[in-house]
């Protein structure tokens, strides 16, 4: 029997894990991480669908944390499994689950001291470092386009996704049942065509049954070069005020992308040339990976790298790992711009730029893509007058500008257009990883371009293949 079970990132965002069962084998993709309201991501991470020893393998899409940021959590819980990825993914999970695990630890540091106070027991982290570490050695790594067998009777096949760097989707084929081969496509997150350093998406395979994100299933986004010229207005009206520029951003992939872009635009002279610091150790690591994995690049960086011997390099930006460095940019009168991490304002170092700057007039914060329900990133970019961080509260003058162009993920149009082909070859698809509005739109698009079976399932869901 092929079997397929939903249980993370349908009905809301975060948290990607689904599951396919092969006989009396179960298989996840994904196995990522909740974000949101402390208590429900506390019950919504710790939970699992299947118990983790009876998993047989995981096969991951990328390494975005809530794409694998529970993979400590399910070694630490009795999985000894194979973790299928590609090479680049391997890599970054090296650096972000480790990252992850010291928040972890640290963040539950601080709520002890308060639970010691109250006089409640201790809870302990989600997971450690030596999890961690655990979990990227069980990885496998397998290139673009090469068939590998996940358990007996599956075979797997990563196509580039477009996303970030190492991203794909999954499409696996099942051992032929009942005069029929099953087969099932799970795009992870799409990316966007024309998005700088990585290759644009590849188009989806042809396949009975697609699990397809739907993150942007009702809003056409910017296009990349709209977004672009926006970022540089962004800049010179910062920089005309004497003000400061705080870009909150995903430590992989979002800050190589604006570095790219700013690295651009400065060499062309179209911004002025003030102080660009990327402020957050993991971007910087993550920034030294991206420099070792030139097969994930498209063409025009290629030629880039062939020229100039470095996409990312000091030129530009000067990066910051020392947390003592950090702290002075806090005192820094100057117009400047500041990367930092996380990319929805939820833990890092741009909580503390955002408390030391968000009250000034002449400081821009710039909001560079999709914002989570429930997180600061989304309350800023919902227009929050006041904000509360380190249980204090602040009030919002600084200007809060979203772009929207800058997201890795497929929008509406993008999505129907590697769609569209598979109208009269696949028998259904199933929306995933999108806000209950985002994917009810989408869905009745693909119903009214007649689409036969579209489905939206929920936490739970089975369907046969």
């Amino acid at each position: 029997m092929a079997e397929l079970m939903f249980h993370g990132a349908v009905e809301e965002v975060t948290g990607s894990l689904h599951l396919v069962r092969v006989d009396d084998r179960w298989v996840a993709l994904d196995c990522g991480m909740f974000h949101g309201r402390r208590a429900e991501m506390e019950e919504k991470n710790r939970a699992w669908p299947v118990p983790p020893a009876k998993l047989s393998a995981v096969v991951l899409s990328h390494a975005h944390i809530d794409h694998s940021g529970r993979l400590p959590r399910l070694v630490r819980d009795g999985f000894d499994g194979p973790i299928y990825c590609t090479p680049a993914t391997r890599d970054l999970c090296a650096i972000m689950l480790a990252d992850s695990a010291h928040i972890q630890e640290e963040d539950v540091y601080y709520v002890n001291k308060r639970r010691r106070r109250k006089g409640l027991e201790p809870i302990e982290p989600l997971y450690e470092g030596d999890d961690a570490l655990a979990a990227v050695g069980m990885m496998q790594t397998v290139s673009y386009d090469r068939w590998f067998s996940v358990v007996p009777g599956l075979l797997a096949s990563f196509v580039d996704a477009g996303h970030m760097l190492g991203s794909a989707g999954i499409y696996l084929e099942f051992a032929k049942r009942n005069g029929h081969t099953p087969s099932l496509f799970f795009s992870g997150d799409t990316g966007r065509p024309n998005k700088p350093i990585i290759r644009d998406p590849h188009p989806f395979p042809k396949c009975g049954t697609i699990i397809c994100e739907s993150t942007y299933g009702n809003r056409d986004n910017e296009p990349v070069e709209q977004a672009r010229a926006q970022l540089v207005e962004v800049v010179q009206r910062t920089y005309a005020r004497g003000g400061k520029l705080i870009i909150p951003a995903f430590s992989v992939g979002r800050t190589q992308t604006i570095a790219y872009y700013l690295q651009e635009e400065l060499s062309a002279g179209r911004i002025p040339p003030y102080p660009i610091y990327v402020d957050s150790p993991l971007a910087v690591d993550a920034t030294e990976v991206f420099l070792t994995h030139p097969e994930c690049y498209d063409q025009d960086a290629r030629a880039l790298h062939a020229r100039t011997g470095s996409l990312l390099g000091p030129s530009c930006c000067t990066y910051i790992r020392d947390v003592e460095e950090s702290k002075r940019l806090h005192a820094r009168k100057e117009p400047c711009t500041i990367l930092s991490a996380s990319g929805m304002c939820e833990a890092g170092r741009i909580r503390h730029h955002i408390k030391n700057n968000v009250e000034n007039p002449n400081n821009t914060i710039l909001i560079a893509g999709y914002q989570a329900a429930n997180t600061l990133g989304r309350r800023l970019a919902d227009g929050a007058n006041e904000i509360n961080l380190f249980n204090e509260t602040y009030a919002v003058r600084a200007a809060v500008v979203q772009i929207h162009g800058f997201s890795a993920h497929a929008d509406r149009t993008e999505l129907l257009r590697l769609l569209t082909p598979l109208k009269d070859e696949s028998e259904r698809i199933c929306l995933v990883h999108g806000e209950p509005d985002q994917r009810q739109a989408l869905a009745a698009t693909l119903r009214e371009m007649g689409f036969p079976h579209v489905e939206l399932p929920g936490p739970g869901h089975r369907l046969t293949l």
